[in-house]
């Protein structure tokens, strides 16, 4: 399964330009998508998932283009799970599912199936008959991924899926997006890198609509290299004096005084050594390059 979008550009009425003349190919496996809130993650989310239509260039699933005459057979092939799930409060998670399914046109059987197996592969079998309402947000969000799966996509798009949860849920839910990578192309929009250096090798940086960098994550840490910094600073003065001169991604109280660590093309002018590039740090100096 491969995704091309070439020259990709969304304008709204307001002149507001969300997706900026991007091009990127996705294929088999996690793709990240990686920027802050306001980037264009979401609006580039809403044009693959064809609820949105571009001002200009193309997008292409596995050949396919989409256009007029195309989005019925494009949509079968997508799932999506957005970052906001409202699933029918008063309906049980069972009763959900199979809503869902009958709107998605899977024969009754069919779907009774696939719900059970995705309800085991998610731990939520022992839930199905409890009430939407009644679901922990890390559940809601499992339910999310099942009704994304229930058509069985080549493409599946998840936008923040991890936001709001607790970190073991945030884990499982990780876990679970490797799980169903295998033969499936999967699209991980986020804003916490954590979640993707620890689910994809390959990942775009979006900033106001552009793509900062494409390609292999291995690739992007080299961008940065020797440009971290483990400083020590003695004192509260000394401290200060560093976060106003340099850009800091983390900050520590250590042995009476202060560990930071400072992205920087220039070496600082205090005590430091050159740190190990992490996915953080090579994303904080494409964002402020």
């Amino acid at each position: 399964m491969s995704i091309k979008i070439a020259d990709l550009t969304v304008t709204f009425k307001n002149q507001v330009t969300a997706v900026n003349h991007i091009n990127l190919e996705i294929s088999n496996g996690i793709y990240g998508l990686l920027g802050e809130n306001g980037a264009g993650k979401t609006t580039l989310m809403r044009v693959l998932t064809t609820v949105l239509k571009p001002t200009g260039g193309t997008v292409s699933l596995d050949g396919i283009l989409y256009s007029e005459g195309n989005y019925e057979k494009i949509q079968q092939k997508i799932g999506y799970l957005p970052q906001e799930i409202d699933l029918y409060p008063n309906l049980s998670v069972q009763e959900c599912l199979e809503y869902m399914g009958e709107l998605s046109g899977i024969p009754q059987q069919e779907c009774k199936k696939r719900i059970k197996y995705y309800l085991e592969k998610t731990s939520l079998t022992e839930h199905r008959k409890k009430k939407m309402r009644q679901l922990s947000g890390g559940m809601k969000r499992r339910v999310g991924l099942v009704q994304a799966l229930l058509n069985e996509p080549d493409f599946l798009i998840v936008d923040e899926p991890t936001t709001g949860l607790d970190p073991e849920e945030r884990i499982r839910i990780r876990n679970l997006l490797v799980d169903f990578s295998e033969n499936r192309t999967i699209l991980f929009s986020t804003h916490v890198v954590e979640d993707l250096a620890a689910t994809c090798s390959k990942l775009a940086v979006m900033k106001k609509g552009n793509i900062l960098y494409s390609g292999d994550m291995k690739e992007m840490l080299s961008t940065a290299d020797g440009c971290v910094w483990n400083c020590f600073a003695k004192s509260d003065i000394q401290a200060r004096e560093i976060e106003k001169n340099y850009r800091v991604s983390t900050k520590q109280y250590v042995n009476g005084g202060y560990m930071i660590r400072v992205i920087s093309e220039e070496k600082p002018e205090v005590q430091c050594t050159q740190g190990e590039v992490t996915l953080e740090d090579a994303y904080i100096y494409l964002m402020n390059k």
